[in-house]
């Protein structure tokens, strides 16, 4: 007998052998027929893996993420069998789950795969998918892998194998068609109801730009069809949204490729919100004890090398820049926390000097594949609304809970109230991914959950999420479209002090060491913007928005008293401009909607005559002629019902 642990903290007794489906049998029949995927002592494992050894069970279905990513990593086995049909020699490479559906890499040895070859692929699929072939791992020996795939003449998938230890390589199976694979597989294809391809695109080999480039299927799979149609309609719904044409419409970025592929460049009304998203922050951030500072865009390569982050991501970052001077060489700042560190250590402090918060809005550079590069949500050089604080240990739970506060002011503000809180902490089965001691990270890691229990967040534990340095809580925060977003971090870091040295002088008067705390409740100033853009569809909170007004004057004969509104307007700080082109207020109205402005004030001859404007919202609703003073109070308080004080 075996004893199962279920994730309510109960233990059974099992005859050894029992699959993870046979356990979900003795729970009940309605669980047993919904799950697709199961976990079992912190490993995946398929619904059908005979469990010999005492251990915790996870059981998951649809609605769970890793339920989806089992889902959509055998629905890239499927249409991998599709296309080896349907193309020839077609070698394949790997094909894994993604945040949204799947995707897999192929190498085609004639022609093309387009848009248009899309239907007879999902076709295929779910001809194959029909046929409810059951999934079946089997370990296969080196030498028998390697004999298989150099039989079929795949150069690609030989490399993978070369690289792995024997004993350790497994197989899938399902119908007639076998692929080197891990495991993480649905119970059998029958569950896959609708496969939708979405798009193709060129990929490297690895992602080396020195390697065979592959054609890349990108595709997403439902149990169901009616939940394809919905994720299809809210693609339509986000393809209206993206950041990316709206950021062009409404005149916000451009990109150039003189200037480089993923460095953004702001134009005079984006330059403007993003200025009052600063100082917004810079408001708070003055009221919680913060001081800011300003480093330079580069810095001394041993820099980066002490941090530790030349050698995680040295080689994937842009080139040291060397100097006349011999064996000088410097960076593009990659990361603002180490400049942090050596300001910190200008001059010695006291516990009593302790916490010290210094804060920067901080231009950082990474090279990011040309690939992966994408508007402003994957750029080259962006920047980050940083902070870090260094306080003493006895003061990281309050310092935690009240970034925390901050950023829970910055999401509510700007309209993302559906969040959860996700602690980032260590892969267990990975260490060399992390810098510093298990004592540490421990330490770390508990602080951050005591933090979130204390603060009433609703969190989850994320292992592996982690960065290198330390453990992190992530606001993972859903859309207006339901999707799932990052926005902002705050990351507990024993490890930056101890490798800068950093100390205080405690009330015992020996030498202690800071605790640091990393945080960013935008993230970055350019995905914030491309999120908050995608969110709200470009109808920003009205005290962000660029044009909170326009005036919209009847004729010509009333561009007098247009512009006399337009002054009383700024006078009252309400960001306005006005439209005295000789058009007709329809086409007027219909540009201005166009252009997200939230009101039009319309202004005629009885306007004129009572002082006042004729005032339309943006999406047609007609609030009538008020006057400027009341036009004032509306926009004073419907900006004060959303932007509250700190």
């Amino acid at each position: 007998m075996i004893e199962i642990t279920l994730p309510d903290g109960s233990i059974k007794e099992f005859d050894k052998g029992i699959t993870p489906m046979d356990v979900a049998k003795t729970i009940s029949e309605g669980l047993a027929r919904n799950v697709i995927s199961a976990k079992f002592n912190n490993t995946i494992v398929e619904t059908t893996t005979p469990l010999s050894i005492n251990g915790s069970l996870t059981l998951y279905t649809w609605k769970d993420k890793q339920g989806k990513t089992a889902f959509w990593h055998s629905t890239s086995h499927i249409v991998a069998q599709a296309l080896e049909e349907l193309y020839p020699g077609v070698k394949l490479t790997i094909g894994p789950a993604i945040d949204n559906g799947f995707y897999y890499d192929v190498d085609l040895p004639t022609g093309t795969i387009s848009e248009k070859d899309f239907p007879k692929i999902e076709q295929k699929a779910l001809e194959i998918a029909r046929g409810k072939h059951d999934y079946k791992m089997r370990s296969v020996s080196k030498a028998d892998a390697l004999k298989f795939y150099k039989d079929q003449g795949n150069e690609y998938k030989v490399e993978l194998i070369e690289n792995l230890e024997d004993g350790s390589i497994t197989f899938c199976d399902h119908d007639t068609f076998t692929d080197l694979c891990r495991g993480g597989h649905i119970p059998n294809t029958g569950i896959v109801k609708a496969i939708k391809i979405l798009s193709v695109a060129g990929a490297y080999w690895r992602g080396d730009e020195n390697k065979p480039q592959l054609t890349r299927v990108y595709g997403i799979s439902f149990p169901k069809q009616k939940e394809l149609k919905e994720y299809l309609e809210l693609l339509e719904e986000a393809k209206k949204r993206d950041h990316r044409k709206l950021g062009k419409e409404l005149e916000l970025f451009t990109f150039s490729q003189k200037v480089g592929q993923g460095l953004p460049l702001w134009l005079p009304k984006g330059a403007a919100l993003r200025e009052r998203l600063e100082n917004f922050l810079k408001k708070a951030q003055k009221k919680a004890g913060y001081e800011m500072v300003v480093t330079p865009h580069i810095g001394q390569k041993e820099l980066y090398v002490t941090s530790g982050h030349y050698a995680k991501y040295g080689e994937d970052s842009f080139q040291p820049i060397t100097t006349p001077k011999k064996d000088e060489e410097f960076l593009l700042k990659p990361m603002n926390c180490p400049h942090h560190c050596e300001i910190y250590n200008t001059k010695p402090y006291s516990y009593k000097e302790l916490p010290k918060r210094f804060a920067e809005f901080g231009t950082v550079y990474r090279y990011e594949q040309s690939g992966e590069l994408h508007g402003l949500t994957r750029v080259r050089g962006f920047t980050q609304d940083d902070a870090h604080i260094f306080c003493t240990p006895d003061q990281l739970d309050q310092e935690f809970k009240n970034v925390i506060d901050l950023s829970l002011y910055v999401l509510g503000s700007l309209g993302f109230d559906n969040f959860t809180a996700q602690v980032s902490v260590r892969d267990l089965d990975n260490p060399d991914k992390y810098i510093g001691s298990v004592e540490n990270w421990e330490k770390a890691e508990q602080a951050i959950i005591n933090a979130a229990k204390e603060k009433g967040l609703d969190y989850v534990i994320e292992s592996g999420e982690a960065a290198f340095y330390g453990p992190k809580l992530d606001f993972m925060v859903k859309d207006a479209l339901g999707r799932q977003w990052q926005l902002g971090t705050i990351q507990v870091d024993y490890n930056l002090p101890e490798r800068f040295d950093l100390t205080y002088k405690g009330s015992d008067n020996e030498m202690h060491r800071p605790v640091m705390i990393h945080r960013a409740p935008f993230g970055s100033m350019e995905r914030f913007i491309a999120l908050l853009l995608e969110h709200t569809g470009g109808n920003f909170p009205l005290w962000l928005i660029p044009d909170q007004a326009i005036v919209l004057p009847v004729s010509e004969k009333h561009e007098k008293y247009a512009e006399k509104v337009l002054k009383s307007l700024e006078n009252n700080e309400i960001r306005a401009l006005i439209d005295n082109r000789n058009e007709t207020v329809g086409k007027k109205i219909r540009e201005a909607e166009m252009n997200k402005i939230p009101f039009m004030l319309v202004v005629g001859e009885n306007d004129e005559i009572a002082n006042t404007i004729s005032v339309r919202r943006h999406g047609g609703e007609d609030l009538g002629a008020i006057t400027i003073e009341q036009f004032n109070d509306l926009v004073t308080n419907e900006i004060n019902s959303t932007l509250k004080s700190f």
